[in-house]
């Protein structure tokens, strides 16, 4: 059994209270799928622990960012992107931890596979950019869409996403199944099917529910994981930086 998380964006309380709930069950492999930082108040801290816990570590678009420019980002995005640079891009004089972390970042892979099972941030045509939605699998009338089609003919039996912050899973029939639709919020992949499993997010959720987000995988049973953490504290650290707009706050106490 391992655990997959993603989309942890700066916020320590939460990754910190996943990694706990991780502990306390017994599980010692993580793989996280990337958007390590951006949006939230401590990316130096995070970046450190994912490095101490994560056997695997993705790039998802918010770390490419920080590396680069912001480019497609709305505004607070972008700032909140562009002062989590400041904080971790060494300078002439940093010393080795910061240079350290930089090229971390930099040399992140866009996927990881293993066995049958592919992990990528955003999906596996475009392993960081591409969102893959509920809407994709909308039937208009003219049965599944192109995109959706195209994505599962590059899925071998099983794919780890992130990068929405919407958790659930994405069938093989071109259904979208949200945890709260499976029973004890786990969904069995049989051996001639396929299946891809958005893992939601830990440090910036976006389906109602503000509690961190995260994913077990045990043999062919993927099972979803809730986490309590103190969003509060995260809200008030936001406040003390001018450079994270405050609607960034809000959306973790709604989970939105």
């Amino acid at each position: 059994m391992h655990a997959i998380i993603s989309d942890i964006h700066g916020n320590l309380p939460a990754l910190e209270a996943v990694i706990a709930d991780i502990d306390r069950r017994s599980i010692k492999r993580i793989i996280c799928l990337g958007d390590v930082v951006g949006y939230g108040p401590n990316p130096i801290e995070c970046i450190d622990l994912v490095r101490e816990r994560c056997e695997i570590v993705l790039c998802g678009n918010h770390d490419v960012a920080v590396l680069t420019q912001a480019f497609g980002f709305h505004k607070y995005a972008r700032d909140a992107i562009d002062w989590t640079r400041e904080q971790v891009k060494p300078g002439p004089m940093s010393l080795w931890p910061k240079r350290a972390r930089w090229d971390f970042l930099r040399n992140l892979p866009d996927r990881y596979t293993e066995g049958r099972v592919l992990y990528v941030h955003g999906s596996p045509r475009d392993p960081v950019m591409e969102y893959i939605e509920e809407s994709d699998t909308l039937d208009m009338g003219f049965g599944p869409s192109d995109k959706i089609r195209d994505i599962f003919t590059r899925v071998e039996w099983l794919c780890f996403v992130g990068h929405t912050h919407h958790p659930g899973v994405f069938t093989g029939d071109y259904k979208f199944l949200h945890p709260s639709k499976l029973q004890d919020g786990s969904y069995k992949v049989a051996e001639n099917a396929k299946a891809v499993v958005n893992v939601g997010s830990v440090g910036q959720p976006r389906d109602g529910d503000p509690r961190a987000c995260y994913v077990t995988l045990d043999g062919d049973t993927v099972r979803y994981h809730r986490v309590e953490y103190d969003v509060e504290k995260v809200v008030a650290e936001m406040a003390k930086i001018g450079s994270l707009d405050e609607r960034l706050g809000q959306r973790l106490r709604l989970g939105k």
